[in-house]
């Protein structure tokens, strides 16, 4: 029984990571520069390689934990890539995984900084082997996402303005949306709270601040949804 896969092709197995990150205006991704062939110096998503003691789940959260620092954020497995052709390096198959940040919570803790930056997904940079590809992917995923269910959790801070929420979804859809129709599908949703709090950063007047209702969030979640604007 030892021999048994012995006569058997062995192929390595990469996790990549596509972090999304959300700075109260845009919708952007964090890249790292290369520093090792092939390609080296050119911009990249983060990724490593399946250890033996790690499941897929495991080796991601490490991978991104790598980089920014953290543990506990949105993660969520994407699609697997296995052209053959893929990595020029040698045979990889690559299981691609979606996180997401608020950005003005996290981006201290990026871990190196002098060859990770985040990028608007309009400026960002053609990257190494198929990361486009995969970056694609992930956006028609987080999108399909984005209207079945409440996602501002991952990407915005605590407390936020109407205006930073309308924003986040306009970014993620990549068009412009009615302010008013969008105010009321959120209040007919019933999963914010209004606090009493302002943000005067935008007008003298402020603007309210709000939070999501975590228990009706969860709610609405598990349910299901159909959020069209």
């Amino acid at each position: 029984m030892l021999g048994t896969y012995s006569k058997e092709d062995k192929i390595l197995l990469a996790v990549d990571c596509i972090i999304f990150g959300f700075d109260k205006e845009e919708l952007k991704i964090l890249l790292v520069q290369r520093d090792f062939e092939p390609e080296k110096g050119k911009w990249s998503l983060i990724g490593g390689f399946l250890k033996k003691e790690e499941n897929l789940d495991e080796a991601a959260i490490r991978v991104l934990h790598h980089l920014t620092g953290l543990n506990d954020i949105y993660m969520e497995q994407l699609y697997t890539f296995s052209k053959v052709d893929r990595d020029p390096a040698d045979r990889t198959l690559s299981v691609a995984y979606y996180a997401l940040i608020d950005i003005a919570t996290h981006n201290i803790n990026l871990v190196k900084p002098e060859s990770s930056k985040w990028f608007t997904l309009k400026d960002a940079p053609k990257l190494i082997f198929d990361h486009n590809r995969m970056v694609e992917r992930s956006l028609a995923r987080l999108r399909r996402r984005a209207l079945s269910k409440p996602i501002g959790f991952e990407l915005l801070p605590k407390k936020f303005t109407m205006r930073q929420l309308q924003k986040l979804y306009e970014a993620i859809l990549d068009h412009k949306l009615d302010k008013r129709n969008f105010i009321n599908k959120f209040n007919s949703l019933d999963i914010l709270i209004k606090t009493d709090e302002k943000d005067m950063s935008s007008s003298k007047k402020g603007a309210f601040l709000f939070q999501f209702d975590e228990e009706k969030y969860n709610s609405k979640v598990e349910d299901g949804f159909n959020f069209k604007l």
